[in-house]
């Protein structure tokens, strides 16, 4: 981790979790192809509920990447006995927030479906969906905080054997569940907890059969509230990333619910697909967060700065690429999912538009990522809230309200501008500024 070719150590760390991050989205992508097959209703659904898988993944995603960031760099001080301390208290925290989670939104569930903006015809799909993922809140919360504590300590095709077998699972179990046994969309709901819970099985046997760097035990688990509050200061760029997303989603679905269910059903999938090909982007930054955190915590920052700009570099091409593909054969994309032609032609739309910033993607997700690896919990959560939340809400209000549905197909668009101009600015200071100031009192 220290010493070896960091674009290879980048490249090969990354592997595995682009391969994690891929098949996530790809299950859930098979949620939306499967349920899409149902109606039009039962497809804008996905995308309502999605707001509170996105939340369970805030939290979840909170907590890991918090307790995953902290304990890299004790790795790399040599301190593993502190290290456990974090990663024990983040799976007993993890269980408590999932917990509740379910309590509180299944006591709340129908208004807050009618919240996330559910129209009337798209209600009763994503009341039953909802209801089943509510239940799997705290599988989900312990998955995604074991599957950040593997990554971090450079265990990452572990952590993609747990996530990827769960989401071949899904893959599997959805149309056996919707369509054969004919549960509808609340089987595509169980399919998914189903293979949450496989998932989190997998990843707590790689804990207790020894296979981890960092101890996992109720022994280790500390009373002492300075241990959770650094767990939530480190992890708060992830809850903001992710928990701005479930808002975004849900002020998305809201404003497009005003242009019918094709509207909703549209952007959902246009979100999705965008997700799956950001999945890979993330997962090549999940590379990158150790190789940064170790290197931070040993004062190598040469090798931090070699690490950020060849993933920089990289991921911008192949963004590059995914853009001009996706442009081309948007409408085919799109049609894959619902043979509708209204959702068809409003999403075709949005798609080509998100296209036009997709190759900016690589500084907006790893401005803020490569600030939380290094601890510096400020500017990544800054950086965190500009894409999705201080950027994106007010944009989803303003511009529907200037140009109407194509306002709305432009959100992201512009968004994405706005918030690359602000990553930017923060991070062209810090690397070409402080860095250089703090590289100077690194030890030869």
């Amino acid at each position: 981790m220290l010493e070896a070719s960091v674009p290879k150590l980048v490249v090969t760390l990354a592997i595995p979790t682009i391969i994690s991050m891929m098949v996530s989205a790809i299950y859930n992508m098979a949620d939306t192809y499967f349920v899409s097959q149902i109606n039009t209703s039962a497809s804008g659904a996905v995308g309502i509920v999605f707001s509170i898988m996105a939340l369970i993944q805030a939290v979840g995603f909170t907590i890991g990447m918090g307790s995953g960031s902290i304990s890299s760099r004790l790795l790399g001080q040599g301190i593993p006995e502190r290290a456990a301390i974090f990663a024990s208290s983040a799976v007993t925290a993890a269980l408590i927030a999932g917990s509740l989670l379910t309590f509180f939104g299944l006591l709340f569930l129908q208004d807050f479906v009618w919240v996330l903006g559910a129209t009337q015809t798209i209600y009763p799909y994503a009341l039953d969906y909802a209801t089943y993922i509510l239940w799997g809140a705290p599988v989900m919360c312990i998955s995604f905080t074991l599957n950040n504590l593997l990554r971090w300590q450079g265990k990452a095709k572990l952590s993609v054997v747990g996530l990827g077998i769960g989401g071949i699972l899904n893959i599997i179990l959805d149309p056996i569940f919707i369509f054969v046994l004919g549960l509808g969309i609340s089987g595509a709901a169980t399919a998914t907890l189903v293979s949450q819970l496989t998932s989190m099985c997998i990843l707590s046997s790689f804990f207790l059969l020894g296979h981890s760097d960092i101890r996992v035990s109720p022994k280790c688990v500390s009373r002492s509230p300075r241990i959770y509050f650094l767990i939530l200061k480190s992890g708060l760029p992830s809850f903001f990333r992710q928990g701005m997303s479930s808002v975004s989603t849900m002020a998305l679905n809201f404003n497009a619910g005003m242009y019918g269910d094709a509207a909703v059903a549209a952007m959902a999938i246009v979100t999705k697909v965008f997700n799956f090909i950001l999945s890979a982007v993330i997962g090549f930054g999940q590379g990158m967060q150790p190789v940064v955190g170790y290197n931070y915590g040993a004062g190598k920052l040469h090798r931090v700065r070699q690490a950020v700009f060849f993933s920089i570099k990289f991921c911008t091409v192949i963004l590059t690429i995914a853009a001009i593909v996706g442009a081309l054969f948007a409408h085919e994309i799109v049609a894959f999912f619902r043979d509708d032609p209204q959702v068809i032609e409003i999403g075709t739309r949005a798609f080509r538009y998100q296209c036009i910033t997709l190759p900016i993607g690589s500084v907006l997700v790893f401005s803020n990522m490569v600030f939380q690896s290094m601890g510096k919990s400020v500017r990544a959560s800054i950086l965190a809230l500009c894409r999705q939340g201080l950027v994106f809400i007010p944009m989803v209000f303003l511009l529907p309200n200037l140009f109407g549905l194509t306002g709305l197909e432009l959100t992201q668009t512009v968004s994405d501008a706005v918030a690359f101009i602000i990553s930017s600015i923060i991070f062209v200071h810090y690397f070409f500024q402080e860095l250089p100031k703090e590289q100077q009192k690194e030890p030869d």
